[in-house]
């Protein structure tokens, strides 16, 4: 699957700036490693999505450093169906 945008939803985004004040609280820097950690990892589905397992009709990619998933659909692009 080739993707040339990644939409992130604002409940996400409010997920990942959590995560990164608590991380910051756990210890010095830690913060900053979750979030470059996750954003590389989401960065990374430009050319790896579709790859990973389903889970209830979404793909669902783990983080490979902290205990967090990435659930993602396609987007779905429909022809333009044209009737003479």
């Amino acid at each position: 699957m080739n993707i040339k945008h990644i939409q992130i939803l604002s409940d996400a985004v409010n997920d990942l700036y959590t995560g990164r004040d608590f991380y910051d609280q756990q210890g010095e820097k830690l913060g900053n490693y979750y979030w470059d950690s996750l954003l590389s990892d989401i960065e990374s589905l430009v050319i790896f999505a579709g790859i990973h397992p389903k889970k209830f009709g979404y793909y669902r990619m783990l983080s490979k450093r902290f205990p967090y998933a990435v659930i993602m659909t396609p987007a779905v692009i429909l022809p333009r169906l044209s009737l003479y």
